[in-house]
């Protein structure tokens, strides 16, 4: 197994809804949808997000677009309209999603 940046496997686009954070995590490839589901589970995302996720994590699977969708809750410090982070809206969880790195059979790290 090899480590790699999750940004090599997938794309990613974020926002808010209110106090929590949406991340939206899509592999680039159809055989590399079953690598993001089962390394990137709600626990994962939780540990790497300490500090700044304090509520659950939910993860929803859309296997039909090859997409993660996960919830981050109580993340944003109350939301954009009361929060004083400096991302209020989530707008930058995306990007610090991708900077994840993930294990990958080494057949697959070869690739890309």
């Amino acid at each position: 197994m090899a480590r790699v940046p999750l940004y090599k496997l997938a794309h990613a686009r974020s926002g808010d809804k209110g106090d929590a954070a949406n991340c939206g995590v899509i592999a680039y490839r159809k055989e590399w949808y079953p690598l993001l589901r089962d390394y990137l589970t709600p626990e994962r995302v939780k540990a790497y997000f300490e500090g700044i996720c304090y509520g659950p994590v939910e993860r929803y699977e859309l296997p039909n677009l090859w997409a993660l969708n996960f919830v981050l809750h109580n993340a944003l410090g109350g939301g954009g309209t009361v929060s004083l982070k400096l991302d209020a809206q989530g707008k930058t969880i995306a990007s610090a999603m991708l900077m994840m790195e993930i294990e990958v059979p080494d057949d697959v790290a070869a690739t890309l």
